[in-house]
């Protein structure tokens, strides 16, 4: 089996959200904590990357490593935190998943199958993916249609996303500081590399607004009955 690290990446202001979502609380825990837990049982460790302030935002007498082994600061982009969280990971570590805090209802199965799927017939990153069911247009400045997309040829992406380890610290290197991307996937994919697609959860849904917090809440309700 390979050596495998993953990074939890909550490094955001959470802007939109209108507070820091990772330190909301969901089902009577911080939010980034069961992303951290969906990593613990396929990883030897796992880095959290959180905000400089994270002390102030999580909350007095709270413990600031949240499950993981280690705690980094982040980055002002995503991918600058995960640049961060990649210079904890130890230099031996084979295989690396990043996953977002903001997906609360990964399940570690799911982390196993991304995991799985990396090495397998020269793939280099495994991502999870659903298919789309609304029709994607795309369009220019003025909001004017200029194509329609094959939604046969889409699929919606989440994380866990699982890469070899070498590869993804080659392509955050190549991207450099100004470099960022919504996902790791592109910048493995701007070096060459093949990524595969896994079937992905529907569950798995990312919190981006307060009402995302009730829905999530209800789906954990219901799994740990």
């Amino acid at each position: 089996m390979p050596s495998v690290w993953s990074i939890v990446v909550a490094g955001g202001a959470g802007t939109r959200f209108g507070a820091a979502k990772q330190f909301a609380r969901v089902a009577g825990r911080p939010m980034l904590e069961w992303a951290v837990d969906a990593c613990r049982g396929r990883s030897e460790g796992v880095v959290l990357v959180v905000p400089a302030d994270a002390g102030h935002r999580s909350g007095e007498g709270t413990d600031l490593r949240h499950g993981a082994d280690a705690v980094v600061p982040g980055g002002s982009t995503r991918a600058d935190s995960v640049r961060c969280g990649l210079a904890a990971v130890p230099a031996a570590a084979e295989v690396v998943v990043v996953h977002d805090a903001a997906r609360p209802l990964a399940s570690p199965a799911l982390l196993a199958a991304v995991v799985a799927a990396v090495g397998r017939d020269g793939v280099d990153g495994a991502v999870p993916g659903l298919p789309v069911s609304d029709t994607i247009k795309v369009v220019d400045g003025t909001g004017r249609v200029t194509r329609t997309l094959d939604r046969a040829t889409l699929v919606a992406v989440q994380t866990p996303q699982a890469f070899r380890a070498p590869l993804l610290r080659r392509a955050h290197a190549a991207a450099g500081p100004a470099g960022d991307a919504t996902d790791d996937a592109m910048l493995v994919e701007a070096l060459g590399g093949t990524v595969q697609v896994v079937a992905g959860e529907p569950e798995n849904l990312k919190v981006t607004a307060p009402d995302d917090l009730a829905t999530a809440e209800r789906l954990l309700a219901a799994r740990e009955r």
